[in-house]
């Protein structure tokens, strides 16, 4: 073989093991300025070009009537703090037509978002820590009790326990007729059948929140502090690793323009990321 035709080959050969191996990561845009009192679940609708943020503001699991809602514009800047007030440790947002459904403990208050007012209250039977909140194409409303390891179902306003034993159930996202669940340290996918498929294994610290990239992927947030990319495949990548200096709990993302919105907790603030 020439050297030439080696050098090529050699060349090739790196090429492809760069391509194969090249990491995702994560670009700071901007971070808001103005204290959001601990923000859980991030909301991006493009439409009103909006981002709702549950506010917990008080602790987690309290029912003190000191969380809510707020608005931030998509630069970062607040459109209105106290939108909707009056919850208790107000966690997962979901969005179907003009209505809001927000997981609150142990109920999900929907929201009129033309009118800015709660409507109603959706009583949980025997929940303790509601989390996370998933819709379909037809307004079915899914919504994980992370203590009780269980998912809800929430059609025509009653709810009705639709999967046991989803072990530290959080994250939830609707893709055509399955519904992908964040479990623990795993990602599952349970087909209308209800069949459990394991996608990922070994978040590290549990996941939190998830979003479909929209190519099969999947971006995925533990709370403590870490941002996955996980592949088709179950394959996944660390994008970020920020434990100890702030917290990365449910984000959104604008798939168009390939930006995420995180949600810090207790640092009090929403970050907006490029993925790359």
């Amino acid at each position: 073989m020439e050297l030439k035709t080696i050098v090529l080959t050699a060349i090739v050969g790196l090429t492809t093991t760069l391509s194969v191996n090249a990491q995702h990561s994560l670009e700071k845009i901007w971070e808001t300025k103005e204290t959001i009192p601990v923000p859980e679940s991030v909301l991006f609708q493009g439409n009103s070009k909006t981002l709702y943020v549950s506010l917990i503001d008080g602790a987690g699991n309290a029912k003190d009537g000191v969380g809510g809602v707020a608005l931030l514009n998509l630069d970062g800047s607040v459109k209105n703090l106290n939108w909707i007030t009056g919850l208790n440790a107000p966690k997962g947002l979901g969005l179907f037509k003009d209505r809001l459904y927000v997981a609150d403990l142990d109920e999900v208050v929907v929201v009129d978002i033309k009118k800015g007012e709660v409507i109603r209250k959706i009583a949980v039977p025997e929940s303790v820590f509601l989390n996370d909140i998933a819709i379909d194409s037809k307004g079915v409303v899914y919504v994980s009790d992370t203590r009780k390891n269980l998912i809800y179902k929430i059609e025509n306003d009653k709810p009705a326990v639709y999967l046991e034993n989803a072990k530290s159930a959080n994250g939830l996202k609707v893709i055509g007729n399955d519904l992908y669940v964040l479990a623990g340290p795993e990602l599952w996918k349970i087909s209308a059948d209800k069949k459990v498929t394991k996608i990922a294994v070994g978040f590290e610290k549990g996941g939190d929140g998830i979003e479909p990239v929209g190519n099969g992927d999947f971006l995925v947030t533990c709370w403590p502090g870490i941002i996955y990319y996980v592949k088709a495949d179950g394959n996944f990548e660390k994008m970020l690793d920020v434990q100890g200096k702030m917290n990365t709990a449910d984000l959104a993302y604008d798939a168009k323009n390939k930006i995420l919105y995180v949600p810090t907790f207790n640092n009090k603030s929403v970050i907006a990321y490029k993925l790359k």
